[in-house]
């Protein structure tokens, strides 16, 4: 049921990094995003895959962990992602890449779901560190990083309590929470 998968289909920071990902997934994974819709179907998206060690290990720096958890500065040795898309918008195509990568990021997620992995979607990433790193041209605006691993991170949702205050946290036995609005506070009639 999708709703299985989205209630799944957290973000997870710690990976069992010994469980891999094959590149055959992740191009299941690319997949499901180019079937998905995309603004004006001008389809501008791009993929670099990465499922081996030596090259995620040049991708991992140059991401941002968790703006919320100031004294955690990303998942140690052994709990890293074992694999990374990085999403590319292809100027050459548009230099509108509307609202594309979203839905192509819940398509790929949601994939990762359903074969027991999941991920993290970063924005913040030093880009043009990570840019340099890869090659990557001017032609390619690069828009995100997919992380994907084996969960090793319980997740739960928690119903916000103060409307100001959304940020996730962690208790002492590691338990990630998030703080969610309740449907009826979204609803304006």
């Amino acid at each position: 049921m999708i709703k299985d998968l989205i209630l799944n289909n957290r973000t997870y920071r710690r990976f069992y990094q010994d469980v891999k990902i094959s590149r055959d997934d992740l191009m299941e994974f690319i997949e499901l995003a180019r079937l998905s819709s995309s603004g004006g179907n001008l389809q501008s998206l791009k993929y670099i895959l990465s499922c081996d060690e030596k090259k995620n290990s040049r991708i991992f720096p140059y991401l941002r962990w968790a703006g919320y958890l100031k004294d955690w500065d990303g998942p140690m040795e052994g709990e890293r992602p074992s694999a990374y898309i990085v999403m590319l918008g292809d100027s050459e195509i548009s230099a509108n890449h509307f609202w594309d990568h979203g839905i192509a990021c819940q398509s790929i997620l949601l994939g990762a779901v359903e074969k027991g992995f999941g991920g993290c979607m970063f924005g913040s990433i030093d880009r043009e560190g990570l840019k340099k790193e890869l090659g990557i041209t001017d032609r390619f605006e690069l828009i995100l990083v997919i992380a994907l691993g084996k969960p090793k991170e319980t997740v739960v949702l928690d119903e916000v309590k103060d409307p100001k205050d959304i940020k996730y946290w962690r208790d002492d036995k590691w338990i990630h929470h998030v703080p969610k609005r309740r449907l009826e506070d979204l609803i304006i009639e």
